[in-house]
């Protein structure tokens, strides 16, 4: 028996027409997968940029750093941050909000 480790039947001919018969399937990039962003990452990364955007806030981009960083400015502010027009989010303050506000921005 040439049969993988795994192979429940192990009555294959060769290794692999058992790899063959076992269905397995590989995307491109799976094999290094730690360059690739898992479907979960992904996903909870768009649905915290969806979130933020649902309040108003328009942060710099969709990783989720940029997304948390435009939610604690909007926080701090007391309205909702704009990347588009306002200072970086990881730079601003409660005073730059109070400022901000007086001058009208």
């Amino acid at each position: 028996m040439a049969c993988r480790t795994g192979c429940r039947t192990q009555d294959h001919s060769s290794w692999g027409d058992c790899l063959r018969a076992s269905n397995l399937q590989l995307n491109a990039g799976d094999a290094d997968s730690n360059k690739v962003m898992t479907s979960r990452k992904w996903n909870g990364e768009l649905d915290a940029y969806s979130a933020a955007r649902a309040q108003g806030i328009q942060p710099a981009g969709t990783k989720l750093q940029q997304v948390q960083a435009a939610v604690e400015a909007s926080e701090k502010l007391g309205r909702a941050y704009d990347a588009g027009t306002m200072p970086p989010a990881n730079k601003l303050t409660k005073a730059h909000g109070q400022v901000m506000t007086e001058v009208g921005i």
